[in-house]
C-alpha cells in the first residue's frame, strides 16, 4: 500500500530533529516551514512586543515572549507565535524547552505567506486549547483585530484601525498607539 503525503502525520519527537537553521511548526501533524519575516513584520513585531512588555512588567502580571518559542500543545502541535503573553497565576506552563500548553494572548503578525494559516488553521488551533485572547496584526492594512474567548471559538470583539489606540480586553489598563506600531521605519 502506497502512503499520500497527507497520510503521514508527524509527532514532537519529529519535530525535535528538525534542522535548527529554520523555523517550522507542527499543525495537526503536518509540518510547515516558517519563511523569514520581512524586516517591516519584524518592525511591527518589535514595537507591539516593546510596549507590551513593559506595561506587563511594570505591572507584574506575568511574562511576555517571542518567536522562535515553541508553544506545545500536544504530540502533534507545536507552534511558535510571533508574541505571546502568559499570566502570572499561570507561569507553570513554562518549561525548560517550551510552554506546554497555551498563553493567555497570542499575536501574529500576518505576511502573505502565512495570512490564511493565521486566520484559519491557528485561531482554530488556538481556540481548540484556550487561548483567551488573539490578535490578527496586518501591516499592510494597517490594522489589529482583537479575538476573545466566547462559547469555545475566538471571535472578533474589535479591528482597530491605523488612527486608534488598541484596548485589550484581557490586560485592563493597556493602550496601544497603532499610529506609532504602523509609522514607517
Amino acid at each position: 500500500m502506497k502512503l499520500s503525503r497527507s497520510e503521514i502525520k508527524f509527532t514532537y519527537q519529529d519535530y525535535l530533529l528538525l534542522p535548527e537553521e529554520k523555523q517550522y511548526e507542527l499543525i495537526d501533524g503536518d509540518l510547515h516551514l516558517v519563511p523569514a519575516p520581512r524586516p517591516y513584520h519584524q518592525t511591527v513585531s518589535g514595537r507591539i512586543e516593546w510596549v507590551l512588555r513593559g506595561f506587563v512588567q511594570e505591572r507584574g502580571l506575568g511574562e511576555v515572549f517571542y518567536a522562535p518559542c515553541d508553544v506545545y500543545f500536544s504530540r502533534q502541535d507545536v507552534v511558535q507565535p510571533d508574541i505571546f503573553f502568559i499570566a502570572s497565576d499561570r507561569l507553570g506552563i513554562i518549561k525548560e524547552n517550551y510552554i506546554q500548553g497555551a498563553p493567555d494572548l497570542v499575536i501574529e503578525i500576518l505576511s502573505p505567506s502565512s495570512s490564511e494559516k493565521d486566520r484559519e488553521l491557528k485561531r482554530k488551533l488556538y481556540a481548540l486549547h484556550g487561548v483567551r485572547e488573539y490578535w490578527l496584526v496586518d501591516p499592510d492594512a494597517k490594522t489589529i483585530e482583537v479575538l476573545v474567548r466566547r462559547e469555545g471559538d475566538l471571535r472578533t470583539a474589535q479591528t482597530f484601525v491605523a488612527e486608534d489606540w488598541l484596548t485589550s480586553p484581557l490586560l485592563e489598563g493597556f493602550r496601544l498607539s497603532l499610529q506609532a506600531v504602523f509609522k514607517p521605519r
